[in-house]
């Protein structure tokens, strides 16, 4: 098993004598050097190329594997479930003392949250062979980046269930190690590299829920060394906890409606808040043309409640929007949706389907005078590369008819495009820090 990954380190087995009688045996490794460990060489300049080079190794030996498509007792939803609950046991004598109880509540209602939800996310992902008998234990202390390559140790070679499972959740168990260890920009690089390398889709809320995981993994592993007499062993728990809960938070569904009238930069911050959380997008410009039966970029000038922007054309896009939302959200996909969201009635379906994907919602609302907006609004037309075909004398009327959104995070517009996604990210941060 473990010459899968290091052919060249385990050598073979030998013979523990005593008394000339064979009392044990033991595996014959090759030494490696302990300056070329992965722990060794984070502080050094070129760390990130020694992760991209670890998640190609890993991406070549998950692809040798053969999928595994019937093991739900091991790698199926309830099993997940289950181990959840044996760690929350486990952990139960720590809490209120060295984890705070307010903390353990929280994580214990997120998990239930993300199961209960997303039976059919686990079976699907068995279907499409993700589940496969993989490494188990991926941590940066067992790897070792030499010139010829990694080499990756000890796998978890006593218990095949142990290391059974989807392909992320191996994954999920260096990135945690990498996100503690080396924080989580490089965590985040590996987990892109590994997907890029493989061509492998899933949403981020499973990767999330799947680092958390681990980290509660190994603040169990901590908390029983803990009670054996080691209290060195607390930090580490209620550290490894709180990583824990940061990717619990951070697996909630999150649906955000991005609005405002034309011309207010909402595609701009839909588009970048899509890339920096890895949240599908969708936009009801793009879908409207679609509906419609137009090319993305073919015109349609025509005046306000006229052509494909009648009142019964625009209610079947805002229908049509919901509907592929839910069908993300049943994916276990946080969707952004861009649209001008100017009626209360539509703003009202988003959040009742919300409510019954138990998704988080989040309402943002781009804001500026009407005067700038219609000189964007001209560049933008002038350039042709935009599906939307606001025009800068239909602004007032349209401004007129947005009907108040006393719920939504207003978007300064008129700041840059950097300064309005980072006061979106934050009203992103923010709810995913509440309480589920």
């Amino acid at each position: 098993l473990n010459r899968r990954l290091a052919p060249d380190v385990y050598l073979g087995s030998a013979d523990v004598t005593e008394d000339g009688d064979v009392t044990d045996r033991m595996l014959v490794m090759r030494r490696l050097p302990a300056d070329r460990r992965l722990t060794a060489l984070i502080d050094t300049r070129p760390f990130g190329d020694h992760v991209r080079t670890v998640a190609r190794a890993i991406a070549v030996f998950h692809s040798a594997l053969e999928p595994l498509y019937n093991e739900a007792a091991i790698a199926g939803r309830d099993a997940m479930w289950q181990n959840w609950r044996n760690n929350f046991d486990d952990l139960e004598p720590l809490v209120g003392n060295v984890l705070g109880a307010s903390d353990a509540a929280e994580a214990r209602d997120l998990v239930d949250r993300f199961l209960g939800h997303h039976r059919e996310l686990f079976e699907r992902r068995m279907a499409d062979g993700f589940v496969r008998d993989g490494h188990g234990d991926l941590t940066a202390e067992d790897i070792f980046c030499l010139p010829d390559g990694p080499r990756i140790l000890d796998c978890l070679a006593f218990d095949r269930a142990l290391r059974v499972g989807d392909v992320l959740l191996d994954v999920a168990f260096l990135t945690m190690d990498l996100d503690r260890l080396a924080g989580p920009r490089i965590a985040a690089a590996f987990m892109s590299y590994y997907r890029e390398l493989t061509n492998e889709h899933h949403p981020a809320s499973l990767a999330h829920h799947y680092v958390a995981y681990r980290a509660h993994v190994r603040a169990k592993v901590a908390a029983l060394r803990l009670q054996q007499g080691d209290p060195a062993q607390a930090e580490l728990a209620r550290c490894y906890h709180d990583l824990c809960l940061h990717h619990l938070r951070r697996s909630k569904l999150t649906l955000i409606l991005v609005g405002g009238t034309p011309g207010t930069g909402k595609s701009t911050v839909a588009n970048s808040l899509s890339d920096a959380l890895g949240f599908m997008l969708l936009s009801s410009d793009e879908l409207r043309k679609e509906v419609a039966g137009r090319g993305r970029l073919d015109r349609d000038l025509v005046d306000i409640d006229e052509g494909i922007y009648s009142p019964a054309m625009t209610q079947n896009t805002y229908d049509e929007l919901l509907r592929r939302a839910a069908r993300l959200l049943d994916r276990a996909e946080s969707v952004v949706l861009d649209a001008s969201w100017n009626s209360e009635s539509g703003r009202q379906a988003a959040r009742a389907l919300a409510d019954a994907k138990g998704a988080d919602l989040i309402e943002l609302v781009c804001e500026l005078g009407p005067e700038v907006a219609k000189a964007r609004i001209a560049r933008r037309l002038d350039a042709g590369v935009d599906p939307s075909d606001a025009r800068p004398e239909l602004v007032d009327e349209l401004g007129a008819r947005f009907d108040p959104w006393p719920s939504a995070t207003k978007l300064d517009a008129i700041r840059s495009r950097a300064d309005m996604l980072a006061d979106a990210l934050s009203c992103v941060d923010a709810r995913q820090s509440l309480s589920g």
